[in-house]
């Protein structure tokens, strides 16, 4: 049920959004540059990896080394303003479509994360990731990795598709409030570390 939900529901939004993701697509050639989309692999349901699909946010600049520049240095006011109403994240109806990511699950994370896992934290990757999920209504990039991972793994546990439509609507107020977007003193969010022994 919940597969032929994301397919019907992501066919619908790609062709009622395309006039829209491609006004998108040419204010972000022409404020941020090209390519507009930005891909990355990324780890899916039993860590298979996909390509995931964003709107770029952020410029390609880098120091006299050759180094690319930090986050906060690297995105735009525009990027900021995609970001905030998750406008960044419409390229991913397509993975829905094909079924790499679901509406609802954990978010897709970035594949040097796999090895850093706990057994328990690994769960996670026992559902297809989604565009939004249980952490993204719970606190987004303001709660910790932790906090996180735990929330993850009970959506995972707990998962139903009655659940999912509670976190497809919360998901709507928490775009309109604008909260967690990015962790606190950063551009986005630090990056996981790894579990580490006191």
């Amino acid at each position: 049920m919940k597969r032929t939900f994301d397919f019907i529901i992501s066919f619908i939004a790609l062709i009622l959004l395309s006039p829209f993701m491609g006004v998108i697509s040419i204010l972000i050639y022409f404020k941020i540059g090209s390519p507009v989309l930005f891909k990355q692999e990324r780890p899916g349901l039993n860590d298979r990896s996909f390509i995931v699909y964003k709107f770029r946010t952020m410029t390609d600049e880098r120091d006299e080394t050759g180094e690319m520049l930090p986050d906060h240095a690297r995105i735009t006011t525009f990027g900021i303003f995609l970001r905030k109403l998750s406008i960044d994240e419409l390229p991913q109806l397509w993975n829905v479509f094909k079924g790499d990511m679901s509406f609802v699950g954990p978010r897709p994370l970035l594949v040097e994360y796999l090895s850093l896992y706990n057994e328990r934290q690994a769960k996670r990757h026992e559902a297809r990731p989604g565009i939004t999920g249980w952490a993204q209504v719970n606190g987004r990039n303001a709660i910790s990795w932790g906090e996180k991972f735990e929330l993850d793994i009970w959506y995972v546990e707990n998962q139903s598709f009655l659940l999912d439509l509670k976190i497809l609507l919360l998901t709507v107020k928490k775009v309109f409030i604008k909260e967690g977007i990015t962790e606190e003193g950063q551009a986005t969010i630090t990056k996981f570390q790894g579990n580490k022994i006191e």
